[in-house]
């Protein structure tokens, strides 16, 4: 009989106080529970420290950076990575626990099921949104620490696909989906600015305007109704203020109206 296969779950947190105790709840199964926080100010960190979890305080620099500091936070060889919008469903528990016993890969990727406006969201490029592998061994999984956002990895190894859905209610409201907008957003320009891109307005608008194309034509986004369309708004929003906020405007006019 094989060694039993103990399996790390990490959650990054900032200011997820209203997300975080439904989001431990749902790995309270797994051998080890990393809150990797930057600093929440929310009450984040009690709530994780009063369930059980080991907090790891990692300043922000980028998304990259803090994934790599939190997978070597992990102590065990098998490492499930959650965000705080995220829940683990018990099928999917069952699934990943049978998988690292008998794993067939190094890296796994898990279907994502997104809930938002009080509806699944079944198009969009939403389903079954394999984000990134969230399931892997330790070594097997790095990302790019300079990469602000959308952070680009590499996978040593074979790769798999789980089929058990992990559940996602990535905003409580639309102040939310602005917020995130709005970070993001900053986070992309810093990025396009590292890679020495400077587009004019005209590009950052067809940016935007593809990608909301993308979304609620190409993806079918109309027919998640109102939903649908308020994420790609979100998503034209976000891709043209990620190029606008490269663009350096005069601070002071030069001449008289």
């Amino acid at each position: 009989m094989s060694k039993y296969k103990k399996i790390s779950a990490y959650i990054m947190t900032y200011n997820e106080a209203d997300k975080i105790e439904d989001a431990i709840k749902s790995v309270l199964w797994a051998d080890e529970i990393i809150v990797a926080d930057s600093n929440s100010i929310d009450g984040t960190i009690e709530i994780a420290e009063e369930m059980g979890a080991t907090v790891v305080q990692i300043p922000f620099q980028t998304f990259g950076q803090i994934r790599n500091d939190a997978i070597a936070a992990c102590s065990h060889e098998w490492i499930f990575s959650l965000d705080a919008d995220e829940r683990c469903t018990p099928e999917a528990e069952q699934e990943l626990k049978a998988t690292v016993e008998n794993a067939q890969a190094d890296a796994y990727y898990v279907p994502r099921r997104n809930w938002f406006m009080g509806r699944w969201i079944k198009h969009c490029g939403w389903y079954p949104d394999y984000r990134q592998p969230q399931l892997f061994k330790k070594g097997a999984l790095t990302f790019d620490s300079a990469s602000e956002v959308h952070e680009t990895h590499t996978i040593h190894g074979k790769i798999g696909y789980l089929t058990q859905d992990i559940w996602q209610i990535p905003f409580m409201n639309i102040e939310q989906v602005i917020h995130k907008m709005q970070r993001y957003s900053s986070l992309g320009a810093k990025k396009l600015q590292r890679q020495q891109k400077y587009p004019s307005m005209t590009q950052a608008f067809l940016h935007g305007l593809w990608a909301f194309i993308r979304i609620y034509i190409i993806k079918l986004g109309f027919l998640d109704g109102w939903a649908g369309f308020v994420l790609a708004l979100s998503n034209f929003e976000g891709t043209f203020y990620r190029y606008a906020k490269t663009i350096h405007f005069p601070k002071q006019p030069n001449k008289q109206p």
